[in-house]
């Protein structure tokens, strides 16, 4: 953070009186393993810290990414061919009429510093959970800095810790199962307890397939099932010029024309979580309550919608989409979901997931990986891949039986050029019907 201050110090003293600037800082010091047949194939650490320079003047801006390298004099240095070259880039550019500058002096700071585990011994329990099973895995930890500063005097500074063990366990028949432990702080009996129900699974796989014709069935969603829908919903869904420029999936809930289920809320929950509590345009970030008992909320509101719209920022970025979901857990204890499941589809995994009818919220995609057919509580065999393609309208409203007590957190494995703060925590969703079509 001192680093980052310092740059931010300089940067105050070298604008002009007629110039704005916003510098957004992001860093990380991350730790990979890669591991095949359970064994480590490769194994590295990754330093890495950048920021993002903005300069602005007289309506019109420009931003210039800039790769640090953790000596402050070239830092500096750097930051100021930077700000030579924006300055001679403004000139070139149109007003922008959508910008919309926050000038308080807001300060925000968050260091999440719970001790990461040591390699070892994740490694150890990986090795000890995995004899006899033929596991391929990516694993990341390590702390992720962001930070933000204006001419107008804010600040904001946010570290977090974080691990995410993404894995997948094979059978001799080439079928798998694929799951996640992911957090804060790594217990190895929650470890073992993910694993365990991930061999179970792995165990079914070696029976033959149980035959399944299109129709409508019972089904199970999974935690990491439930990640696609939500991460296609998340795609316009809860986003202010979406829903203003009548273009999100969700358009008629929050037209009031339809409903979820009385079970299902949806918030963007900022505090706690691993994403920085202020946005890249400068405005600080509260949590949003999106559908409550089924009916639509708030939305997500980046500065530009605030401005074209006349309305209130909730520090959302561009892209307005949540990147601290969480999702309200029911009452469905994990211990009873086949049995209050019955006779159906147990789906652990979808994937390819498009709309087939944007407007009405409906959905299209493939199960993935371990799909079980269950009869009475019990599962029988391992499904082949299935396309299903219904309304979350349905999924999440009227067909919506029950979410489980128990929900998951799900960290984004993005690590395209750095590491992704995103997270989801969710439930399992029973449905009592689900539409397959081939």
């Amino acid at each position: 953070m001192q680093a980052f201050k310092q740059l931010v110090d300089w940067l105050a003293q070298a604008i002009t009186e007629e110039e704005q600037f916003h510098l957004g800082y992001a860093s990380e010091s991350s730790e990979f393993v890669r591991l095949n047949h359970a064994r480590v194939r490769q194994a590295g650490q990754v330093q890495q810290a950048s920021v993002n320079l903005k300069l602005i003047n007289n309506g019109r801006h420009a931003d210039l990414g800039i790769t640090l390298a953790g000596t402050p004099e070239l830092d500096r240095q750097r930051l100021a061919e930077g700000l030579q070259q924006l300055r001679e880039t403004l000139p070139l550019l149109q007003q922008d009429p959508y910008l919309r500058l926050n000038h308080n002096a807001w300060q925000s700071q968050t260091e999440q510093a719970q001790p990461l585990p040591e390699l070892e011994q994740v490694l150890a329990d990986i090795s000890h959970a995995a004899q006899g099973v033929d596991l391929v895995g990516f694993y990341a930890a390590g702390p992720i800095s962001r930070g933000f500063a204006s001419s107008s005097g804010a600040f904001g500074w946010h570290q977090a810790n974080s691990f995410n063990f993404d894995f997948s366990l094979f059978h001799a028949n080439g079928e798998a199962v694929k799951a996640s432990y992911a957090g804060a702080t790594w217990s190895s009996a929650a470890f073992a307890e993910r694993f365990q129900q991930a061999r179970e699974q792995l165990e079914f796989l070696g029976r033959p397939l149980h035959p399944l014709a299109p129709g409508e069935y019972r089904a199970y969603l999974a935690p990491a099932a439930m990640e696609e829908i939500i991460g296609m919903l998340a795609w316009g869904g809860f986003s202010a010029q979406e829903i203003a420029s009548k273009g999100s999936p969700l358009q008629r809930l929050y037209a009031g024309d339809q409903t979820l289920s009385p079970l299902v809320g949806m918030s963007e929950q900022v505090s706690g979580s691993l994403s920085p509590a202020f946005s890249r345009d400068g405005y600080p970030r509260s949590d949003v309550s999106l559908i409550s008992a089924g009916k639509a909320e708030g939305r997500l509101v980046s500065s530009r919608s605030a401005a074209e719209y006349g309305l209130g920022a909730t520090g959302a970025d561009s892209e307005e989409s949540p990147s601290a979901f969480e999702m309200a857990a029911g009452s469905l204890a994990q211990a009873d979901i086949l049995k209050r499941l019955g006779t159906g589809l147990y789906i652990s995994n979808l994937w390819y997931l498009n709309y087939s009818d944007q407007p009405a919220a409906r959905l299209t995609g493939m199960t993935r990986f371990a799909t079980f057919w269950v009869e009475n509580g019990v599962i029988k065999a391992p499904v082949s891949t299935m396309r299903f393609d219904d309304s979350v309208f349905h999924l999440l409203g009227s067909q919506l039986e029950a979410l489980t007590a128990e929900r998951e957190l799900l960290l984004s494995a993005s690590t395209y050029s750095q590491r992704n703060t995103s997270s989801n925590l969710l439930p399992g969703a029973l449905v009592k019907r689900l539409t397959l079509t081939l």
